[in-house]
């Protein structure tokens, strides 16, 4: 007798779900345009040493608290920064200030060097919207310019005021050591990065040292599109994981173009480097990197130079990755976005 209900199941074909939350980025050779999205300079001299906590009260504490706060905010991103060095100049409290007749052009009495030569620069100040005065009180110390327009006071410091305002002290920023910001500690904001304190210390008799901190723009191509849209790359960890690549590879770059092809760093952190890069180039397929360091919206402050790099506004490098090691050559021509209509844009953050 049949019983249907003892009959052997049917076989269902099942549908498995993929776990689809890594997907290995596809080979496929890249071709990287890198320039320079923002930059700003920070006076490290003024960190630097373990400082104590500014008093907000007091508009330079407020001008300080600021300074650190940028400085620890870029510690959360993967930005690169670079440690420059310009000859020593202090605002000089002896002497007076000067007024122009019947304008605001202000002459500012200087000490510049370990000599501690006796200069002066003259500019033009422009009345700020908030300002319930014509002509502002003006306050020296050493290294700061206090401003009191009456509803506003700004403060300056000496490389405020010759970044910004038209002086005829023309001095280019030398480049001595180029590194990531990326630190859970901000040790940089606190004064207590050991390499950056050690220039500091080497160049403080005779120059002033600044923190030039650059979010970079990367046009990456590939035949299979923008890498920054791969499956792989969609998660906040991916997503991390190909900033800190390119981080990585560009400050590579940038370190062997200003500071040698030899860079003066310890043993280990240049084998940790070396097996990083041959990571990178294994899991990217980098071909060629260009990189365009041209600084906006600093004023001044534009032209860097280094024992390796002339001095220049505009610096053009093309890198490539071989055996763990970042090569390096000028490029004489103007970096150009590639193949129009297939570059992806993605700033690091």
């Amino acid at each position: 007798m049949h019983h249907p209900e003892l009959a052997a199941p049917t076989m269902q074909p099942q549908l498995v779900a993929l776990d689809t939350t890594f997907i290995p980025a596809p080979a496929a050779a890249q071709q990287w345009t890198v320039s320079v999205a923002s930059a700003k300079y920070h006076w490290y001299d003024l960190l630097a040493g373990f400082p104590q906590i500014p008093d907000i009260r007091d508009p330079i504490g407020r001008y300080l608290r600021r300074m650190q706060f940028d400085l620890e905010a870029a510690a959360a991103k993967r930005l690169l920064y670079f440690v420059v060095t310009r000859p020593r100049v202090r605002f000089d409290t002896s002497r007076p200030v000067q007024w122009g007749f019947f304008s605001l052009k202000l002459t500012l009495p200087l000490l510049v060097g370990m000599a501690e030569l006796r200069e002066h620069l003259t500019f033009e100040l422009k009345v700020p919207f908030a300002a319930t005065m014509k002509k502002p009180t003006v306050t020296l110390t050493e290294n700061f310019l206090t401003l009191n327009w009456g509803g506003l006071v700004e403060v300056l410091t000496i490389h405020d005021v010759l970044q910004h305002y038209d002086t005829a002290i023309k001095i280019p920023n030398k480049v001595l050591y180029v590194g990531q910001t990326w630190d859970p500690a901000a040790r940089l904001a606190k004064g207590r990065l050991p390499e950056v304190q050690r220039l500091h210390h080497q160049n403080s008799e005779h120059h002033d040292t600044l923190i030039l901190v650059q979010q970079m723009t990367v046009e990456a191509y590939s035949e299979l599109g923008d890498p920054a849209l791969w499956p792989a790359h969609q998660s906040d960890a991916g997503a991390d994981e190909l900033a800190a690549d390119r981080s990585e590879a560009i400050s590579a770059a940038l370190m062997h173009y200003f500071e040698g092809p030899t860079p003066r760093r310890n043993h280990e952190e240049k084998c940790l480097r070396n097996a990083r890069l041959r990571e990178i180039q294994a899991s990217q397929q980098i071909d060629e990197i260009r990189i365009d360091i041209e600084l906006k919206d600093v004023g001044n402050y534009a032209y860097l130079v280094s024992d390796h790099a002339a001095s220049a506004a505009r610096h053009m490098l093309c890198c490539a990755i071989v055996e763990g090691d970042a090569q390096v050559t000028r490029c004489e021509l103007p970096v150009t976005s590639g193949k129009p209509g297939k570059l992806g844009r993605r700033a690091m953050a």
